[in-house]
C-alpha cells in the first residue's frame, strides 16, 4: 500500500472511531397508542388472562369487595428493528401481564385505575398508554390497584 492510500486508510479508521466515541443523540420520545390497539394483538389474545379484569384510567367498574393495594410495573423491550407501535405493543402487554400475575398472587381479580407511570409521570387515560420510544429500547411503566371484586 502506497503511503497516500495508508494515510487515507488511517483517516477512515480515525473518523469511525471518533464518531463512534461521540455520545449519539439518543431518542426518548413520549408516545401515546391506543390501549385497545395494544389488547387485542394477536399476543394478548393469546396471553392475557380473562380471569383478571383490567380497568384504564377512570373506566367504570364493580365496587371492590376488598383493595388489596397499588403496584408499578416498569417494562423495556428492544426495539431494534420494530416501529414504535410494534414496541410498544410488546412492551405495554409485557406490564399488563405483570399487574394480572400480582392480582393474581395477592388473590385479586382485577387491577383497577391502571396509569402509565413512565419517569414517574403519570397520565391517566382510559384509552391512551404512554410509551418511551428510543433508538433501541421501548419501555412502559404503569401503575394500577389490586382489588377483588364481588360477583355482578
Amino acid at each position: 500500500m502506497n503511503k497516500a492510500a495508508t494515510l487515507a486508510l488511517i483517516s477512515t479508521v480515525a473518523s469511525a472511531i471518533v464518531s463512534a466515541a461521540s455520545p449519539a443523540s439518543a431518542r426518548d420520545a413520549h408516545l401515546m397508542f391506543p390501549i385497545e390497539s395494544a389488547l387485542n394483538t394477536a399476543a394478548a389474545q393469546e396471553k392475557l388472562d380473562k380471569g383478571v379484569k383490567l380497568y384504564f384510567g377512570n373506566q367504570k367498574h364493580p365496587n371492590p369487595v376488598k383493595v388489596v393495594g397499588e403496584w408499578a410495573t416498569n417494562k423495556k423491550t428492544n426495539a431494534f428493528n420494530k416501529s414504535d407501535k410494534e414496541a410498544c405493543e410488546w412492551v405495554f402487554l409485557s406490564a399488563v401481564l405483570e399487574l394480572q400475575e400480582r392480582a393474581r398472587k395477592e388473590g385479586g381479580n382485577a387491577v383497577i385505575d391502571i396509569k402509565s407511570n413512565y419517569k414517574n409521570t403519570e397520565t391517566n387515560s382510559n384509552t391512551e398508554y404512554m410509551c418511551g420510544a428510543g433508538n433501541i429500547m421501548a419501555g412502559v411503566a404503569l401503575k394500577g390497584t389490586v382489588v377483588k371484586l364481588g360477583a355482578k
